[in-house]
């Protein structure tokens, strides 16, 4: 079924345009300013917010997203707050939303509730970083608009490469480099080989994340790819200015010229 992400990525490719993908940790530093910065970062030109649940044992993250999990349990953000903040948000907005998750606090939540819990409040993807697709049995099979968006690594095989994308949805998140997320001084030169071997196994976009941090590294990394995914350079202003009464503007101005960089 098409849902936002899909009438966004159409929309852009109309224009010649690649999307520019913002992460942040949902509740860092509490669900009020994640209200407020999911705005900013869409007046900023983000076209696609991934919004981060924040869970105890991050493994794939670096510690710069760590940290925001942490200062985001700390002031009291569940699964339950960060569904009534994407309702909130889409009181004003439409901007495609993809949830960015560990497994642990679904399987708490209860699968079949969380699911049914996040259409209605208007998420659009679920990336479940711990969920191989070999586990994503009949159960966990999303008979809804959510798109399932699925992570490859540059140690993907071939043959995996195209197990993953047969079962993906939505988009392919490609991870350029091994490793936790955090910000990096270049791009991986290994991004093009690899990004032609997802391409030649589905039509999906592609959006590249793990690393890109500054507006040169987002012009290059949009050359190969349909999405640019920026998130530690963004928690990381966002943790710089978490007292102060600006923080979403302050977020704002540094992300345009992050967008404007691969428009």
């Amino acid at each position: 079924m098409e849902n936002r992400i899909d009438r966004k990525f159409a929309e852009l490719r109309a224009r010649g345009e690649k999307a520019f993908v913002a992460y942040i940790s949902a509740g860092d530093p509490n669900l009020e300013a994640t209200h407020d910065l999911a705005l900013a970062l869409e007046r900023s030109g983000v076209d696609i917010l991934e919004l981060g649940i924040p869970f105890s044992d991050p493994l794939a993250d670096g510690i710069v997203n760590q940290l925001a999990a942490q200062r985001a349990l700390e002031s009291g953000t569940t699964p339950a707050g960060v569904l009534e903040c994407i309702r909130k948000i889409r009181q004003s907005s439409q901007i495609p939303i993809v949830l960015y998750t560990y497994m642990n606090p679904i399987f708490v939540y209860g699968f079949d509730a969380f699911h049914r819990d996040a259409e209605a409040a208007g998420v659009d993807g679920l990336l479940i970083l711990d969920l191989p697709p070999d586990e994503n049995g009949d159960r966990l099979t999303l008979q809804s608009s959510i798109k399932r968006i699925r992570l490859i690594a540059p140690t993907t095989p071939p043959e995996r490469i195209q197990e993953i994308t047969a079962n993906a949805d939505g988009f392919i998140y490609y991870v350029s480099r091994e490793g936790v997320t955090g910000e990096q001084a270049s791009v991986a030169t290994s991004v093009p080989e690899h990004i032609a071997k997802i391409r030649a196994t589905t039509g999906l976009p592609i959006a590249i994340g793990f690393g890109v941090s500054n507006p040169e590294q987002a012009r290059e990394v949009a050359g190969y790819g349909d999405a640019v995914v920026v998130g530690s350079a963004i928690v990381r202003r966002i943790a710089e200015n978490a007292t102060s009464p600006d923080v979403a503007a302050k977020v704002g101005e540094f992300v345009a010229p992050l967008v404007s960089a691969i428009k």
